[in-house]
């Protein structure tokens, strides 16, 4: 694994997913500022992903919100299984109020495999969350109640990425990728 080269393609999915189609209106800001964080671990099993998330909550807490707003956890050697993976974000939850961080932090989550609940595996729409490797999204809780209060439609993201989702289908979310080949 090569830490650099997992960065990269994690930049090259936020700026053609995640900013590219508008799936989150918020990471553009962030993005250009350079306030994300990009943390790479090599951990193999969730017990050792958990005390890297536990240390990464302290970090983030802890660090200048001018300097780093938000930290993406990418751990592609754990985790790996969608269904461990999402097992593990029940621990991840666990471990955030236990460190005194509700109400501070929230997790997002993204998967190569992400399904959710209510959908099919091979319904578009989870690409929304479908991110090169397995990754834990550590977000400041003041910064979500800004972009909310400045996004007026905030509620209406998750909708809105369905429909341009399911307008792009699985073949141009293939071409997204196809064409931006390095």
């Amino acid at each position: 694994m090569n830490p650099a080269e997992v960065i990269a393609q994690t930049q090259r999915w936020l700026e053609l997913a995640v900013i590219g189609l508008n799936l989150c209106p918020f990471a553009k800001a962030v993005h250009v500022k350079r306030q994300i964080r990009y943390a790479v671990t090599e951990v193999t099993d969730a017990e050792a992903l958990l005390t890297v998330l536990r240390d990464e909550m302290s970090w983030l807490a802890q660090a200048d919100p001018q300097e780093v707003d938000t930290t993406l956890l990418i751990h592609p050697l754990a985790l790996t299984d969608f269904f461990e993976y999402t097992a593990f974000l029940r621990q991840a939850d666990h471990a955030l109020r236990k460190g005194g961080y509700q109400g501070m932090l929230q997790i997002a989550s993204f998967h190569p495999d992400y399904v959710f609940a209510d959908a099919a595996p091979d319904e578009v729409e989870n690409c929304s969350n479908r991110s090169p490797y397995p990754m834990l999204h550590l977000l400041r809780e003041d910064s979500i109640e800004r972009a909310v209060a400045a996004f007026p439609d905030a509620a209406d993201i998750y909708e809105r990425n369905i429909e341009t989702l399911r307008r792009l289908g699985h073949e141009g979310w293939a071409r997204l990728w196809a064409g931006s080949a390095q």
